[in-house]
């Protein structure tokens, strides 16, 4: 059994001219190389990262999905391109709001949980860390108190 796995038997048949009926090196060589071009010609290149469900099922693999709820998807696609991980991302608008279902080759499952955990741990962070836009807003009104203070200050003048 590993003997048939291992050797692959290619038929080639040269057609030569009445003249020259021998085959030399260099026409070998030459239906070699034309052999090689079909043939990497011929195979599907299989895309990696990011793809339609249709060319992830074309990769003849068993599928798996897992669901996402969350709409910041980007941040996941980065991971998920940081593991190599090859999957499609299908959005449901049937419920509201609408989710995401990730779908992925079952092989992947243990690569997929550890992308899945790092996405979850830095979404976690994200909703930790406190809104810019209201720490910015809370400088402002305490630069205002401030400049404000300093006003009083100067209309009163100098306190004996």
């Amino acid at each position: 059994m590993q003997d048939e796995i291992n050797s692959k038997v290619v038929a080639l048949s040269i057609r030569t001219g009445v003249q020259t009926a021998r085959i030399t090196t260099k026409v070998l060589q030459a239906a070699i190389r034309k052999y090689m071009q079909d043939h990497k010609q011929r195979e599907p290149t299989l895309t990696h990262g990011k793809q339609t469900v249709g060319k992830l099922m074309e990769q003849n693999v068993q599928l798996t999905n897992i669901e996402v709820t969350d709409q910041n998807i980007k941040s996941f696609e980065r991971i998920a391109n940081k593991y190599n991980i090859d999957f499609a991302l299908k959005k449901d608008k049937s419920m509201d709001p609408p989710r995401y279902l990730v779908f992925f080759k079952a092989r992947d499952g243990k690569v997929m949980d550890a992308a899945f955990n790092e996405y979850a741990f830095k979404t976690s962070k994200r909703m930790e860390r406190p809104s810019i836009r209201k720490l910015l807003s809370q400088n402002m009104e305490k630069a205002k108190h401030m400049q404000r203070e300093k006003v009083k200050e100067k209309t009163r003048g100098p306190e004996r």
